[in-house]
């Protein structure tokens, strides 16, 4: 947009409270008519704003705690056409109407013959926010090259380390490196934040019902930082391909048409104290500030717009759908802007990516270059890579909607993804061509140099191990799905394709397994005439046999993860590499020559969280050791690389990815043991005595849960229930009834509801299958309900250590009352 006319901020200034010295009881708004200027302040003196109507109309200055952090051209409104760019900097004549704490600047107007504006800006001070509603009249249709509805020209791009936007993505501001470099979504509401001043703006934008936001980042030519926003009656089109991201150009939606009408948009302008609204809580033995930071941005990295979540990004305009990890960032996260827009996501793979008999598309990009010839669609952006048919996109999808599910807890939502799933899996089901459990690749041996999976110039083929480990997660994950959409039938058949699956995956090599007996570790591939692969300990196919349950063998665990750990040792590397030993010259690409180059051995942090998951039960000491070491990277250069160098252990690459974020998702899943369901908040941690102490807050549909973690002492308080307990469970609160749920698992259910209104504080003292004990310590009258028991079974109930009549009914249930009212200790057992 063209710069509105200047003015000198020094005759600004004298409005504001620092310069001028207001005293703290000064009225909210300051309106000096003589100058045209009005003050805008919340009382804490946080935020404030100057609005200049002198010449033209913009916001001249936006202060956080008196500090100015715009540029001369300040905020305002605007379009631009084939024939000129006109701006709120044009208007003269402006009038305006107080009352209270509401000021209405009106008669707003600029334009040509062709088409112009006419605007009404209203600010309102309401508590901590200040309230801006734009009201635009358009005197007739027209085309619009851009808009600005408004625009916020921050001073630099150091004011902000970046924006977190409403769709749970970011924009990182150190990526707009070049002049007119513009990301544009859609959608309209960010909070830009200064991790060293601790301070953030958040600006909540709303629109009518019947219109459509977006907004743009863009780097100007003044050095200054914008953002821009849209209103319009269409759904915006990106101007270049399909790109969110581009290059030294400023432009990056497609014109659109507006018409004769009138049209407004609703601002919210908010302090936010970042430290506190993004804490991460007390972490004892953790870098809380380097986790917080990482999330923030690498982990949001990923989000490329609404619908389009991946793990190479806005900035390269890149997702691979063969990454099983996106809902696993957002259960880390915790933001439900960001498990929203997973759920759409999933949604446009289901009805763009996924074709008739069921493959997978392996990718999202907003150009052509990348595909096999004829697969690239030009309206969606899907299609299969130029290296292969990499097939664990089938596993991907699979993985990330099941662990949606339990995010989101929508079954109508899961159950629209019943087919699309079934058809996914039966998809890879049906490549097992010889049965014998393995399900086998479109590629089948090195010679015809192509992929099947995320190592993608790696020449794995026909029988990979890889994509079968995360097959048989997938398969778990979805048995699971099927239970709750109450089709056992489905239910036990996945089960029973994974139940061999498993079986034939632990055979040694000589019997068709990927078990190397001799070199005790799981081989990569077989190709179709027999010849085995990737026996070069890779890192990612063992660690996924692990992580994924499919070894359970002690010995073969022992042997594989403290292989692992010697070599990382003795190395001195901060992360695993891809794999230890060189493959063989003909298994790769030329780009991944000479070893360790690229995925020949490079470090890939992206895998992180199998490695954590594996370790996780096997030794805390050394999966907290590399939890660890990420985040000290972190703290060196922003984790924003594509990989590392085995040999410097410096950033490579052109990507970022998000992926690199997931050791710190299993910091949460594997250590915390955040694990929710579906139909509750679930806990299982593993916690280690360095870490005791933990307590941080986690919200799971609207409900604030506050975790308290020691070694064998787990708590979770809500407003409605406290439990502590020494071992894993969930529990949730609906319709005044309490459910607890041992281990965390269906099969029982503790259910109870009082009289009263009074939080329920219960403590678990032991759980087993055969000896359920419990405390109320809170006082009422409670009626309690024990279900999933087996009814062919006699059960005994002591109520403080005294016998209590009990009939159990044909379901399984078992039900009484009981008054509480002093600590009361009850004991489910059989005979």
């Amino acid at each position: 947009m063209k710069k509105i006319k200047q003015i000198a901020l020094t005759s600004l200034l004298l409005l504001l409270p620092i310069a001028s010295g207001y005293p703290q009881e000064m009225s909210r708004i300051n309106h000096d008519k003589g100058k045209k200027m009005i003050y805008l302040n919340i009382n804490d003196q946080n935020l404030s704003l100057l609005i200049d109507y002198s010449q033209g109309c913009k916001i001249a200055a936006l202060n956080i705690k008196g500090k100015n952090t715009l540029a001369e051209d300040g905020i305002f409104t605007g379009f631009r056409t084939r024939g000129g760019v006109f701006s709120s900097g044009n208007a003269d004549n402006i009038k305006t109407e107080e009352s209270n704490d509401k000021i209405s600047l009106y008669n707003i107007v600029y334009g040509d013959d062709a088409i112009s504006v006419s605007e009404i800006w209203t600010f309102e001070l309401a508590g901590e926010d200040i309230h801006w509603t734009i009201h635009r009249k358009y005197s007739n249709a027209a085309k619009l090259e851009e808009m600005a509805f408004p625009q916020w020209n921050f001073a630099d791009l150091s004011v902000w380390k970046g924006g977190i936007i409403d769709n749970g993505g970011m924009v990182w501001c150190k990526y707009l490196k070049e002049v007119n470099d513009t990301y544009g979504v859609h959608t309209g509401g960010v909070t830009f934040w200064n991790p060293d001043s601790g301070d953030a703006l958040r600006i909540t934008a709303r629109k009518e019902e019947d219109k459509y936001i977006a907004s743009t980042f863009s780097h100007h030519e003044n050095g200054t930082f914008a953002f821009t926003q849209f209103i319009t009656d269409i759904e915006l089109e990106p101007r270049y391909n399909l790109s969110r991201f581009v290059h030294q150009k400023a432009d990056v939606f497609a014109p659109f048409d507006v018409r004769k009408e009138e049209i407004s948009i609703a601002i919210e302008i908010k302090y936010v104290d970042y430290k506190i609204a993004y804490s991460r809580g007390k972490l004892p033995g953790i870098d809380a500030d380097a986790v917080r930071e990482l999330m923030n941005t690498t982990g949001r990295y990923g989000v490329v717009d609404n619908g389009i979540i991946g793990a190479n990004g806005w900035i390269t305009n890149w997702k691979c759908l063969h990454e099983p990890f996106f809902s696993q960032i957002g259960m880390a996260l915790n933001d439900s802007n960001y498990t929203r827009n997973m759920s759409a996501t999933l949604d446009r793979e289901r009805d763009f990516a996924i074709t008739d008999e069921g493959r997978v598309l392996s990718r999202w990009h907003d150009i052509d270059n990348d595909q096999i010839p004829g697969t690239y669609n030009y309206k969606t952006g899907y299609y299969e890579a130029m290296w292969g048919y990499t097939i664990d996109s089938q596993t991907g999808y699979i993985i990330n909607t099941s662990e949606q599910f339990d995010l989101c807890g929508d079954i109508d939502w899961l159950r629209s993804h019943k087919k699309s799933c079934e058809k996914a899996l039966d998809w890879l089901i049906r490549r097992d061509s010889d049965k014998n459990g393995i399900f086998e690749m479109l590629n089948n041996h090195i010679d015809e140099q192509k992929a099947s999976d995320w190592l993608d110039i790696v020449w794995a083929g026909f029988e990979n191990a890889f994509v079968n480990a995360q097959m048989y997660e997938a398969l778990n994950l979805w048995a699971g799905c099927e239970a709750v959409l109450d089709d056992p039938e489905k239910a036990r058949y996945y089960s029973s394709v994974a139940a061999k699956l498993k079986e034939s995956f632990n055979k040694p090599v000589q019997e068709g397994g990927f078990w190397h007996p001799e070199k005790k570790q799981y081989i990569y591939w077989r190709d179709n005439d027999g010849r085995i692969h990737g026996d070069n300990l890779v890192t990612p196919v063992n660690f996924a046999a692990i992580a994924f349950g499919l070894c359970d063998d002690k010995e073969r665990i022992r042997i594989i993860l403290e292989e692992i750990e010697r070599r990382t040792e003795a190395e001195d590397l901060f992360h695993w590499p891809l794999c230890f030993d060189s493959y063989k010259r003909e298994e790769v690409h030329i780009n991944n020559w000479p070893f360790p180059k690229y995925e020949n051995g490079d470090i890939f942090p992206t895998w992180g969280y199998l490695g954590i998951r594996a370790y996780a039960d096997y030794d805390k000491n050394l999966a907290l050791k590399y939890i660890r070491n990420l985040l000290s990277q972190y703290n060196k250069d922003g984790l924003s690389s594509q990989r590392y160098s085995r040999i410097t252990q410096e950033g490579l690459g052109s990507d970022i990815l998000a992926g690199i974020c997931t050791t710190i998702t299993a910091l949460y899943r594997d250590i915390y043991g955040i694990r929710p369901k579906w139909n509750r908040m679930g806990l299982e941690p593993n916690m280690h005595r360095m870490l005791n102490g933990t307590e941080f807050t986690y919200i799971l549909r609207n409900v604030v849960y506050t975790l308290r973690l020691n070694v064998n002492e787990y708590e979770m308080q809500t407003d409605h229930f406290t439990v502590k307990s020494k071992e894993a469970f969930g529990a949730t609160y609906n319709n005044h009834e309490f459910i607890f749920f041992p281990q965390n698992r269906d099969e029982i259910r503790l259910k109870l509801s009082g009289k009263t209104k009074t939080p329920i504080h219960m403590v678990l003292d032991k759980y087993t299958e055969n000896d359920f004990s419990w405390r109320i310590v809170s006082t009422d009258v409670y009626d309690f309900a024990v279900e999933g028991l087996d009814p062919s079974k006699k059960y005994k109930l002591s109520i403080n250590n005294k016998m209590t009549d009990i009939i159990i009914e044909k379901n399984g249930t078992i039900a009484f009352s009981h008054n509480c009212t002093k600590p009361t200790t009850f004991r489910l057992y059989l005979l």
